[in-house]
């Protein structure tokens, strides 16, 4: 008995039956995946999230900056003193934003970085000569 070889019978029927299977979880898993493509994003407690975009991105800083200058506050808070520090990091990153972008922005969007960096560098120092003209 030992010196018999062992044969291994394959039953093609249950290779096809996977194969039939892999297929249809295949189908059902890209229907699923339509289907979560075709609904709309559910909202959070703020409402949808805007799309994002360079400009968004370019909006975010310059809020950063914009609330570390103390121009814009948050309703209900009292006044803080202005943080030259961050408003210059906010302003510094868009700078670098500017530098690392340049030849790859849209017309709309270079004009839109460029004046917005020029509005938050006049801001930044008139917020920083009011200071200066306090002490």
């Amino acid at each position: 008995m030992a010196d018999e070889e062992k044969k291994i019978i394959i039953d093609e029927d249950w290779k096809e039956q996977a194969q039939k299977e892999k297929e249809v979880l295949a189908a059902k898993e890209q229907e699923e995946k339509k289907k979560h493509e075709d609904e709309e994003p559910e909202a959070g407690p703020g409402g949808p999230m805007p799309e994002g975009n360079f400009a968004a991105l370019v909006s975010m800083l310059t809020t950063q900056a914009l609330f570390a200058l103390g121009l814009i506050r948050v309703r209900g808070e009292e006044e803080r003193t202005p943080d030259l520090e961050m408003a210059r990091y906010n302003i510094d990153m868009l700078q670098i934003l500017s530098e690392k972008t340049k030849g790859n922005l849209t017309p709309e969007e270079e004009q839109m970085l460029k004046g917005t960096l020029g509005d938050l560098r006049m801001g930044f120092v008139s917020v920083a000569n009011q200071l200066a003209s306090q002490q």
